[in-house]
């Protein structure tokens, strides 16, 4: 038998072709696949809009019906702390008290108020209010020589002829509190002072005291009031009757001190006239205008520097008149500037 010698280079020809190569290897990481997107949900349609609940009922010293602690913000209001203005006396207590007339015979001038204020009974001074423009217009029309405040209101009569009183002894928050028996008994009552004492002058400390003495006196209010002499007669009296504006610094027609100082020197001139005296050189005045609109826009403008503190008001019953200063101003309505 022949042999066959097959030889390897034609066995390594006859690879099987079922046999596939393996892929060559790529370098870096593989590639994962992407997860597919999830599809995107319409939109709803917002619907109509609750109607809120009824709040939650508070419990007792700011908590919640449930117990919890009510939350505190902005919306809280601060709580205003009260003004001992009569170092512990109650409004009742400070009422108690009144204001003594200070009052002699030959006297120049009696300045006239309604009735004590608050702080006027309370110090037992006139004119406290350290926003009264009485003090300051004495001065700067030539009144006095000096400066003064309310302190010195019992050296008037005898070194200046100048004396005070009220048409109503009770003291009250403000006039509108009187009575209307009380205004025509005080009105009655000053008629009789006035004969008593015999002043030059009787001076009215604002419009609203010279219209209630009138319609307690006459029987009714002037149809027309000018600032100035007045032409009403007191019957068996020959006292003169004068209309100043009120000293107040509430005085809405004459809102600053140098308004009302025009005033004051007339006051003066109708006393030498009176008296027959040459009128002093003083002090003259020679042209007076008025714009209450100025004085208004001026008032607002320098009000600090026109109501300067004076230390003398703190020094009234050892500084009890008020903490941080001079106490409180005029009380409204009162023209007597208590």
């Amino acid at each position: 038998m022949a042999h066959m010698v097959v030889s390897h280079e034609h066995m390594a020809l006859q690879e099987p072709a079922n046999i596939a190569k393996a892929p060559a290897k790529k370098r870096g990481r593989t590639a994962q696949p992407k997860e597919p997107k999830p599809p995107k949900m319409p939109k709803a349609k917002p619907g109509p809009k609750a109607k809120p609940g009824p709040k939650p009922k508070k419990g007792k010293e700011g908590q919640e019906a449930d117990g919890t602690q009510e939350k505190i913000d902005k919306t809280f209001k601060k709580v205003k702390k009260k003004r001992d203005r009569f170092k512990g006396m109650t409004e009742d207590e400070v009422m108690s008290r009144t204001l003594t007339d200070i009052l002699d015979y030959n006297l120049d001038y009696v300045i006239i108020g309604i009735n004590p204020g608050l702080v006027a009974a309370y110090v037992g001074r006139w004119f406290p209010g350290h926003g009264n423009h009485f003090w300051k217009c004495l001065f700067l029309s030539g009144f006095t020589d000096e400066q003064l405040n309310h302190m010195s209101d019992t050296s008037l009569p005898e070194k200046y002829k100048i004396g005070f009183t009220n048409m109503v002894a009770r003291t009250t928050p403000g006039s509108k509190d009187l009575s209307t028996k009380e205004l025509r008994e005080g009105a009655l009552i000053l008629v009789e002072k006035l004969k008593k004492y015999k002043p030059l002058i009787a001076v009215f400390n604002g419009k609203c005291i010279y219209e209630m003495f009138c319609r307690e006196m006459f029987g009714k209010k002037p149809k027309k009031l000018d600032f100035g002499l007045q032409p009403h007669k007191i019957p068996d009296c020959e006292v003169a009757l004068y209309l100043m504006p009120s000293s107040s610094a509430r005085c809405a027609q004459f809102p600053r001190a140098q308004d009302k100082v025009h005033f004051y020197i007339k006051l003066r001139e109708l006393r030498d006239q009176l008296r027959g005296v040459a009128r002093s050189e003083e002090i003259q005045e020679l042209e007076y205008s008025f714009d209450l609109g100025l004085a208004k826009e001026d008032a607002k403008r320098m009000a600090i520097k026109e109501e300067a503190y004076d230390p003398g008001y703190e020094a009234a019953f050892g500084g009890a008149y008020g903490e941080g200063g001079p106490g409180p101003g005029p009380e409204e309505g009162q023209s007597n500037g208590h």
